[in-house]
């Protein structure tokens, strides 16, 4: 048989193929995209964000780049699990062959717009101090009553009360169900706290929600809610979403716990670790009486043996001092002088000192250590 030749073909390098398709791609301008941010990828060194959009009712993906200067002006900043409309343009890196959408401008929806003025209204009320940690108040040691704001027929209510009255009975419990989502939910709130903290011996509040979606919690960020919590005359606790969630009541808030029975341990001591807190000080009162007794015991028994002694040793003491006067006396005694070989001479009663006092003939009694002797002066001398 005989063959038929072989038809042209057309072939392309790599290169010429992704310069070809490049500029097909980049025809494909000011097309909007609606998908769920994730895999986020900035660095201040980088010139462009990387990111990818997500369809998540299929889980297809389309990767997307935007400078990171246009970036940054994004407030609040993006984040990922945010859903977002984005306008840009394909375009091809020809050295990889992988297609990117090129962003130009992103706007969030849905969800994202209401996490935008929630970011805008904390920056603002962050601002005026309402989240500031020197206005925080510290919890009553020992409440007189605990207030307490939730949900009609609401689980968080069951929590609260078991937890109180399991730890602490005493305390008197004061409960306010209101509305705490759907419309009307903020004035309810607002209206309830404010009732509460009015009341004669409340002294802490606790606000309870136990969870829920990202617009059940939307009334517990409303700004009236905010300050009615921040404006509290009495510390106010938080309990009203689950670890991971953070409503603005929770910033301005005394105290934020993570779930209203962890609220309860707060606002009141556990009343078996009270006792057994006092029972360990009252046998450490009970050593102290002991050893300070034992002491007292020890020092008057001391003292007993410094008195029974003192008299001892006053005399001896007494004797001495009496023993060095004598000896003192005796060296300074005339008859010290007179037994060392001296001699006193009087004339007519008189000592004398000079013997120009005395004439030839006179007579003298010279008295010695021992004995007299009388005597006749015969001569008198210079």
């Amino acid at each position: 048989m005989a063959s038929s030749p072989a038809p042209e073909r057309k072939v392309y390098g790599v290169a010429a193929f992704n310069r070809r398709l490049a500029s097909y791609v980049g025809r494909i301008r000011d097309i909007w995209v609606e998908g769920e941010i994730s895999e986020l990828k900035r660095n201040p060194a980088w010139a462009n964000v990387f990111l990818t959009l997500k369809d998540t009712e299929t889980g297809a993906c389309l990767s997307a780049t935007m400078e990171r200067r246009r970036f940054d002006l994004i407030e609040p900043p993006l984040r990922e699990g945010e859903r977002a409309q984005m306008l840009g343009r394909l375009q091809l890196y020809e050295a990889r062959g992988e297609l990117s959408f090129r962003l130009a401008t992103v706007e969030r929806v849905g969800v994202g717009d209401h996490a935008a003025a929630l970011e805008r209204l904390r920056v603002r009320l962050a601002a005026e101090g309402l989240f500031a940690a020197e206005r925080k108040r510290s919890l009553p040691r020992f409440p007189r009553a605990v207030g307490l704001v939730t949900g009609v027929d609401a689980a968080a209510r069951g929590d609260v009360v078991a937890a109180i009255t399991t730890r602490f009975p005493a305390v008197r419990l004061v409960v306010a169900e209101t509305r705490v989502q759907g419309p009307g939910a903020t004035t309810a709130i607002v209206g309830a706290l404010n009732r509460l903290t009015a009341r004669e011996g409340v002294d802490v509040v606790i606000l309870a929600r136990g969870g829920g979606s990202f617009e059940d919690l939307l009334p517990f960020s409303d700004e009236s809610v905010v300050r009615a919590v921040a404006g509290s005359p009495v510390p106010v606790v938080s309990a009203v979403g689950h670890e991971q969630d953070e409503p603005l009541c929770d910033l301005a808030a005394d105290v934020r716990a993570p779930t209203p029975t962890a609220a309860a341990r707060l606002v009141v001591p556990d009343l078996d670790e009270l006792r057994s807190t006092l029972g360990r000080a009252g046998e450490r009162l009970d050593g102290s009486v002991a050893r300070l007794l034992e002491r007292d015991r020890a020092r008057a028994a001391r003292g007993a043996e410094r008195l029974s002694a003192a008299p001892r040793l006053y005399l001896e003491r007494r004797r001495v001092a009496l023993d060095r006067a004598s000896a003192r006396l005796h060296a300074l005694s005339p008859r010290a002088t007179l037994a060392r070989g001296y001699a006193i001479v009087r004339a007519a009663e008189a000592v004398v000192r000079d013997a120009a006092t005395v004439t030839p003939g006179s007579s003298i009694e010279i008295e010695l250590d021992r004995g007299r002797l009388g005597a006749r002066v015969e001569e008198v001398g210079p």
